[in-house]
């Protein structure tokens, strides 16, 4: 199927979406209020309408993305700020990717991948075993390889992705069950991974935020971000940083976002506070760092 006719489908789909999921529409709106307190409801309606067909267009580009070669991945995206971390990876740095559920976060996987550097990707295992074979084989026809959240070998997976150069992706906009701690997001405290940038600081690897959009004469354009040196820091700065550079492209491309997802969730037992984190240090707890998801 042609990539054109797979996106006007995937409008289609959204449309239905809309109407008929009414209680993922109900959540979207009540999030996006929180987020753009200054927009009418009209304005809210719109973006949320146009969430939904920019998710059907997705699940279609996914199933798309196989066509997509080294040789043919500049016809469909446009790179910016790759070549740098390519660079460093060449160079033996490992690499930390910050990302988020911009854009189509599968596009940006795949096609990085092709490439032809280490890749991995940290996921939260789905219910489906389907959906997760299908996720897992995907990426591995490009060369991206996938971990396990909580899984036996997932601590030692991690440093083996980027040691020696090698980048290792995280998705950070999401508040899950995990050790967090509670930095802005659109003017709102809201829990965030801690692990990921423990990794980083505890590796001594280098950190970049990646995004993607997808640009109205249909092309892809990913973001690879100024990479930032990691050793020393502190964690919740470096949470801080990244939360606020996605909050940023999603400002720029709002209906690109699931706000359905409840980001201001609060999960008491799990948080931490910044005072608790500089307390505890930059050690990383068993399988804490790959406790982020992708849906």
């Amino acid at each position: 199927m042609p990539l054109r006719t797979g996106r006007f489908l995937g409008r289609l789909l959204g449309r239905a979406a809309w109407y008929v999921l009414l209680r993922v529409r109900r959540k979207a709106l009540a999030n996006i209020a929180v987020a753009f307190p200054e927009w009418s409801d009209g304005q809210r309606r719109r973006t949320i309408k146009a969430m939904f067909r920019h998710l059907g267009m997705s699940l279609f580009e996914i199933a798309w993305l196989p066509n997509v070669t080294a040789e043919t991945r500049d016809r469909t995206t446009i790179f910016d700020g790759v070549a740098e971390v390519i660079r460093l990876v060449d160079a033996g740095r490992g690499v930390i990717i910050f990302t988020a559920h911009t854009g189509n976060w599968e596009w940006i996987s795949y096609t990085v991948g092709l490439w032809g550097r280490k890749l991995s990707v940290m996921q939260r295992e789905r219910d489906e075993h389907g959906m997760n074979r299908f996720i897992t084989e995907l990426r591995a026809r490009s060369g991206v390889g996938t971990i396990d959240r909580g899984s036996a070998s997932s601590a030692r997976d991690m440093i083996k992705a980027i040691r020696g150069g090698g980048m290792l992706a995280f998705v950070m906009d999401q508040s899950i069950r995990t050790e967090s701690v509670k930095v802005p997001f659109f003017g709102t405290p809201a829990p965030t991974p801690i692990g990921p940038p423990r990794l980083a600081v505890r590796t001594g690897a280098l950190g970049v935020t990646a995004v993607i959009e997808r640009l109205p004469n249909g092309m892809q354009h990913a973001m690879f971000l100024e990479p930032f040196e990691c050793r020393d820091s502190d964690p919740v700065a470096i949470a801080e940083r990244v939360t606020r550079e996605i909050e940023e492209q999603i400002r720029r491309a709002p209906e690109q976002w699931p706000w359905f997802h409840d980001r201001w969730k609060e999960r008491p037992k799990w948080d931490v506070t910044g005072e608790e984190q500089s307390r505890r240090g930059a050690t990383l707890p068993e399988g804490s760092a790959g406790s982020t998801q992708t849906p």
